[in-house]
């Protein structure tokens, strides 16, 4: 039986491609609460948690940070805003001493090119945490606290 989470969020890399970046990856250490990246900054490239937890962080509509979840090792971080060019959409801070892997944005995109092999392993990754986040919103939108849509005879039209 698999011990890891039915929707992970954010997802993890394989074995065979964690290998394969090994040669382009640069080890960055994270004391406890620094940020490793910043909402609505340049995109820089990707994070792979290798050791300690990093806190994922959305901006909510009064400016305070809403703990997304918690990344452990073999996580990546930035991979959808890599790809897309994107600005980050997501803090992240190291949760304790943490220790990453960076891969810059066009050392990535170039490996990918160079590596079609592992192009589809990339998608399976952004698939992934497209469906983590659809699951997280399904059951935030679930919770009993939630208000209750009035009946259609009180709507306003």
């Amino acid at each position: 039986m698999s011990t890891q989470p039915v929707h992970p969020l954010p997802a993890k890399l394989s074995f065979n491609l964690w290998e394969a970046l090994h040669g382009i990856k640069s080890v960055r250490i994270y004391p406890k609460g620094a940020m490793l990246f910043q909402q609505g900054t340049a995109v820089n490239g990707v994070y792979v948690v290798e050791s300690g937890q990093v806190r994922v962080l959305l901006p909510t509509a009064r400016g305070r940070l809403q703990l997304l979840e918690v990344a452990g090792p073999g996580t990546v971080l930035g991979l959808s805003e890599t790809m897309s060019g994107e600005q980050y959409r997501v803090t992240a801070e190291a949760a304790d001493y943490t220790t990453v892997g960076f891969i810059a944005r066009e050392t990535f995109v170039d490996f990918l090119r160079e590596r079609c092999d592992f192009c589809m392993q990339v998608v399976r990754l952004l698939s992934e945490d497209l469906y983590g986040l659809y699951h997280k919103f399904r059951s935030i939108s679930a919770h009993p606290g939630r208000p209750k849509r009035r009946p259609a005879d009180e709507q306003l039209n």
